[in-house]
């Protein structure tokens, strides 16, 4: 019998789905029994499986682009008239899709985890092995079972509806992929977590792997974030990055857990504390993420990012709960692991900072919480849907953004245990002289509001003593080795890339806030109609409507005006704002943006065409977004900073060589099954 892409697509489903059952049942019946070719089948089980969904995947990709419509989701995303690179992404551009590149990307990890942790972490790997078989297991549920991309229809369709306009966009190739893949990527944090409870060896080989995979799930997501940032701004034609929607806020909300993490985690390796903390951050981090992919697909929460109200929205509501009572259970059982070793000395210690900071990402992260899901809270026990807009996250999270942007700062200017105060007013005079003299001095130039300036202070405090942290660390280095400067500042990266690639990341912060507060405190706007020849001034530009001018493709008519920008009375750009129509969706025609960015203010001059006039004249949205480019040169900076701080250090021990061999050797330390043996799989 031919089978045909839909139906090779259930077949694989349900065998994925098959094989991530049987990986969990063999590692628990291979440990509990001690039977190590039974792991090792768990554990070929996990590289099956990534085979299994990347074939899957590649099984959609065909579908689409073969425009197979006897498929609801290839009918309900794609069309015939849709060009080849938007019907690829039309493939995570429903919830179907999406699920099953969801399940793809933490296949594709949790093999390469697996494996690794089989030969460097084998008291680890099959509990961790486990966890990660068993969210596997539920993700492949709702894929095969719930809300399968490769249901077939009744009757095949002859064309498809065709993705939104709206995404018709090279944005697509990059943020939502990330998105899923950072929401997947907590996954394996969670599950060394889970592996270190349940084994009871929460040692510092276990909480290097924990921060290893912390650090991954957090630079794919902040990535995630910013490409989401750049997105809006270029596309969605609002005027803004950032808009507290709640799909944005459920993206943030795992990230705020994880940058905790990162910082508190320090403490743990430094002075044995913060143990049971950490723990918690790592759970809610990835039950975070769980609930982010959860209210996008439940329906619950209004948002233009989210999908229709669907069934998979109560599975997902049972899964959160497992997920935290089970993991609760866990840490309560294992507290006298967790007991702290030490105790804060004094407020002037950089523990005590790095405590504060933690509290303030966990308050801002409640707060950003509480905002999203009160309107489906206010609904269901009053009837009514209250509304939760932007006014109150800045108002509730602007304060503590500022105090936590101080403290990146601060922080690494504070000594471990003690700093004496005679030490920390040498190291913080430039700093704080710096914060003054830029206040003082944009105040003097009329710098209105009096805020704004304080915070651009602010900015410029942290970067002046991150940059006197770098330039001691080079100088240091410098003396003993007379180094060029520009080697000296590489290698001292390359001899402590966790450290100095943390620096550059807190330089990208300031640069992501400069640009933040100068947009959110200097935007100007205006909304007008002109007249053909007509000009109206925003700022210190000037702009003269040019006329109107159609141009016709065969599945697209675009509507473009010609704006002349003039600053100072001379001449600097040609702008032109679209409305462009598809054919199909005339009833939602999309707003082509026209950007300009002007040196040396760095101002954004963003305008939109709104409407048009049959005698000619039309209608824009005009706005001046003040240093909004500092915010993308952030993101390259952010980029940049991750990737120093995450790349692998350089293996210190070489491991000895010879064939594959196994080893029964006693569980050390507590464990849910103290009387079991441990079975170790080590390879050459």
């Amino acid at each position: 019998m031919d089978l045909g892409l839909a139906d090779a697509g259930l077949i694989a489903s349900f065998l994925a789905f098959s094989l991530a059952i049987y990986q969990l049942a063999a590692t628990i019946v291979g440990y509990r029994w001690s039977l190590p070719a039974l792991l090792r089948s768990a554990r070929n089980a996990a590289l099956g499986n990534a085979a299994l969904l990347l074939y899957l995947v590649l099984t959609l990709l065909v579908a689409l682009e073969r425009h197979d419509f006897s498929i609801a989701y290839v009918a309900e995303v794609s069309s015939r008239s849709m060009p080849w690179s938007v019907t690829v992404t039309s493939l995570w551009g429903g919830q179907p899709g999406s699920l099953l590149l969801w399940t793809c990307g933490l296949a594709v990890f949790s093999a390469v985890a697996v494996w690794r942790a089989y030969r460097d972490a084998p008291a680890l790997a099959p509990f961790a092995g486990a966890t990660l078989a068993a969210i596997q297991a539920f993700f492949l549920f709702l894929v095969t079972f719930v809300s399968s991309p490769f249901t077939r229809l009744p009757v095949p369709a002859l064309d498809g509806v065709g993705l939104n306009p709206l995404l018709w966009d090279d944005g697509m190739f990059i943020h939502p992929p990330l998105l899923l893949t950072g929401f997947m990527s907590f996954s394996l944090p969670f599950a060394f977590v889970v592996a270190g409870l349940l084994a009871g060896r929460l040692d510092r080989a276990w909480l290097a792997r924990v921060r290893r995979w912390a650090l991954v799930a957090w630079g794919i997501q902040g990535a995630g974030l910013l490409a989401g940032m750049w997105w809006a701004y270029h596309v969605l034609g609002w005027g803004g990055y950032w808009g507290w929607d709640p799909v944005e806020n459920a993206a943030l909300l795992p990230w705020l857990c994880a940058t905790a993490f990162l910082h508190s985690v320090q403490v743990q390796e430094r002075r044995g504390m913060l143990k049971a903390w950490n723990v918690a951050l790592i759970v809610a981090a990835f039950a975070l993420s769980i609930f982010g992919t959860f209210i996008v697909r439940s329906g619950i929460i209004t948002s233009v990012h989210s999908f229709a109200l669907s069934a998979v929205g109560p599975y997902f509501f049972a899964f959160l709960g497992i997920v935290l009572a089970g993991s609760l259970g866990l840490l309560l059982y294992r507290l006298p692991l967790l007991r702290s070793e030490g105790e804060f000395d004094t407020l002037l210690s950089r523990e005590s900072s790095f405590l504060v900071n933690n509290l303030l990402l966990v308050g801002i992260a409640a707060a950003t919480f509480w905002g999203t899901v009160f309107p489906a809270l206010s609904e269901a026990l009053r009837g009514a849907r209250v509304a939760v807009g932007a006014p109150f996250y800045q108002q509730v999270n602007g304060p503590l953004l500022l105090v936590v942007l101080l403290l990146m700062g601060l922080g690494p200017l504070l000594a471990w245990r003690r700093t004496s105060p005679g030490r920390l007013w040498r190291l913080l005079r430039w700093p704080l002289a710096t914060w003054a003299g830029v206040s003082l001095v944009l105040l003097a130039f009329g710098l209105r509001p009096g805020l704004a300036a304080f915070a651009f202070g602010a900015c410029a405090f942290v970067a002046v003593a991150t940059l006197l942290e770098l330039w001691h660390g080079a100088a240091v280095r410098r003396r003993s080795t007379h180094e060029a400067w520009p080697v000296a500042f590489w290698m001292l990266m390359a001899r402590d890339r966790r450290r100095y690639g943390g620096y550059i990341v807190h330089l990208a912060m300031v640069l992501i806030a400069a640009g933040a507060i100068g947009q959110a405190s200097f935007q100007q706007e205006a909304a007008t109609t002109l007249p053909r020849g007509g000009s109206v001034a925003v700022g210190r530009y000037r702009l003269t409507f040019e006329g109107l001018f159609e141009r016709r493709l065969p599945d697209l008519d675009i509507v473009l005006a010609h704006l002349r920008v003039q600053q100072d009375g001379r001449e600097i750009a040609l702008m032109e704002p679209e409305r462009r129509t598809h054919r199909g969706w005339e009833q939602q025609p999309t707003t082509g943006v026209a950007i300009h960015t002007t040196w040396p203010w760095l101002d954004d001059l963003y305008v939109l065409l709104t409407g048009w006039q049959a005698d000619g004249s039309a209608t824009f949205r005009i706005i001046v977004n003040p240093l909004v480019s500092f915010i993308w040169l952030g993101a390259l900076l952010f980029l940049a900073g991750t990737l120093i701080a995450g790349w692998p250090e350089r293996a210190r021990l070489a491991r000895p060589a010879g064939r594959p061999s196994m080893a029964v050797v006693p569980a050390r330390g507590p464990s849910l099954q103290p009387a079991a043996p441990e079975v170790v799989l080590s390879d050459a």
